[in-house]
């Protein structure tokens, strides 16, 4: 399993400066096919710059939660450091 891509990303504006919600297509290869799927997830900075990011899936999908969760995470974090989300 493993995230392919993030399609069609959108921030969602706030007054919160440190917590920055997005919704976006998430495109997952699993071994028997490929599927997309919307999530909704935020990134919150803590005052010591420690980044937690929170998952949300708008549907269910048709594999184990948790390597999902896991996988979309790593990729969000690594999106994330490397500036390709809108800011």
């Amino acid at each position: 399993m493993r995230v392919v891509e993030l399609n069609n990303i959108e921030r969602e504006e706030g007054q919160i400066f440190y917590l920055r919600k997005y919704a976006c297509d998430a495109v997952l290869e699993f071994p028997t096919s490929q599927e997309t799927t919307h999530i909704l997830f935020s990134i919150e900075t803590s005052p010591f710059g420690q980044k937690t990011i929170e998952l949300t899936f708008t549907q269910p999908i048709n594999y184990p939660l948790i390597p999902v969760k896991k996988a979309l995470m790593e990729y969000i974090f690594t999106e994330e450091l490397e500036g390709r989300l809108p800011c």
